[in-house]
């Protein structure tokens, strides 16, 4: 039997990445999986390259409408979640001193409000008040990424608290803390000059090299599985050693 026969998955922002891997290797372990993304045409493509076992539902999770859409099509067809990877996120440069309103509120709507929303709209379908919930963090730190190092600094405090909200149930919290990992995303922030960033980043890391969308996949597995029963509430670093340095 597969590890996640049987299993019900959520993760947000699963249409390319480290999401889109995820759910590959969800499905691949027996789960049936739904994703969530922004765009429909990136939607299907990734239904398309996930397979079988699979549910799109096409949404913002900074919009508490979509969220509601999103887990009455959970309850609708399957009645309940076990696992819920709360990965959705966004990212822009603007360094201080030309930080704009807009970027602030784009960035927090999303990265805050719709990760916070997202897991406490997906807790009433959680059987017995037992299951996993698994939010993406990020070591980012570097200039002009203040405002997104300041969301996912937010994602970590709510991790923090939430596993004492939550104390005495059997939901686990923990937090994914990627590395540098080359994704469509990074194409978008650094554009031309994102062969450049990579190869400066392997020169960094002790691994000497940049991870794979698969190695992040792999330790959200972990995090989901019985295996890791008596984690609750840690920053699980994937990043070949880079945090530790």
């Amino acid at each position: 039997m597969e590890k996640f026969e049987g299993k019900v998955a959520v993760i947000t922002g699963g249409t390319s990445g480290i999401g889109l891997a995820t759910a590959k290797q969800f499905v691949a372990e027996g789960a049936h999986v739904f994703i969530t993304g922004r765009r429909q045409s990136e939607l299907d493509a990734a239904i398309s390259a996930i397979g079988e076992r699979v549910t799109g539902v096409q949404g913002d999770i900074s919009k508490l409408e979509d969220l509601d859409k999103l887990f009455e099509t959970v309850k609708r067809e399957k009645g309940h979640l076990d696992i819920l990877f709360a990965n959705a996120g966004v990212g822009t440069f603007l360094p201080l001193g030309q930080i704009t309103e807009e970027q602030y509120r784009s960035t927090f709507d999303v990265n805050v409000k719709g990760t916070l929303f997202t897991v406490q709209k997906a807790l009433p379908l959680f059987p017995n008040n037992i299951g996993s919930i698994i939010m993406t963090g990020s070591q980012a730190n570097s200039a002009a990424f203040s405002v997104y190092g300041a969301s996912k600094a937010a994602i970590r405090q709510l991790a923090r608290n939430w596993i004492l909200d939550l104390k005495g149930t059997g939901i686990r919290v923990n937090i994914l803390s990627p590395g540098m990992v080359q994704t469509p995303a990074y194409d978008h922030l650094f554009g031309e000059h994102v062969d450049a960033v990579v190869e400066q980043a392997k020169n960094m890391i002790p691994s000497g090299r940049v991870g794979t969308v698969e190695e992040m996949a792999n330790a959200v597995m972990f995090l989901a599985s019985d295996e890791s029963s008596y984690v609750n509430g840690i920053e699980l670093f994937v990043d070949g050693g880079l945090g530790q340095i």
